[in-house]
């Protein structure tokens, strides 16, 4: 029996209130490490990364790493009911935007085709790829964008996030890979 998506997602805020700060803090670091060292992220010369909130994996020292390796970054904005992706060319041009998500201040990029790696957040995943979002569909209407062309997708999960199954619709595009930690967690 599939479980319904609300369920899941708060079994995972369970989840995640359960995990001290402390241990989601070294999680984090330990997934960022994973992603940093994998052969897409060495390749990639215009990533498409997120500006994580508390109850996500933290991408802020990662955004940092991809500005100092001179990767072209981009961040997404919300936009009504859609992501318009920016260049952000140093943190120090980001603003907070909708949903208190800090957001850059560059311009417009719409060159999608060019986008090398996307790295995607989301609230539970699957080790097949299946994603499960927040529920408004951000993620969902932009994946088709990015999967026309060559950009590989990759989502960022604490280990308690990961789900055996979820319950996926037609629209839902699975990422190309998803990387959690080695450590364990107490969950």
């Amino acid at each position: 029996m599939t479980t319904s998506k609300a369920s899941i997602r708060s079994e995972i805020k369970s989840r995640k209130a359960r995990c001290a700060d402390k241990e989601r803090a070294a999680l984090s670091q330990a997934v960022t490490s994973r992603l940093t060292n994998h052969p897409r992220w060495h390749q990639a010369q215009t990533v498409l990364l997120y500006h994580s909130l508390p109850d996500e994996v933290d991408t802020h020292a990662l955004i940092r790493r991809a500005l100092s390796e001179g990767k072209k970054v981009l961040l997404p904005v919300v936009i009504r009911d859609e992501l318009e992706l920016r260049c952000l060319n140093v943190e120090d041009e980001l603003h907070e935007g909708a949903f208190h998500i800090q957001e850059p201040t560059g311009e417009r990029f719409t060159n999608y085709t060019a986008i090398d790696l996307a790295v995607v957040p989301g609230v539970a995943f699957t080790s097949d790829g299946g994603r499960l979002g927040r529920g408004r569909g951000f993620y969902d209407r932009l994946l088709p964008q990015l999967k026309v062309g060559p950009t590989y997708t990759i989502g960022l999960a604490w280990p308690f996030q990961m789900v055996d199954e979820l319950p996926l619709e037609k629209h839902d595009i699975p990422l190309d890979e998803v990387i959690t930690s080695n450590l364990s967690s107490p969950l």
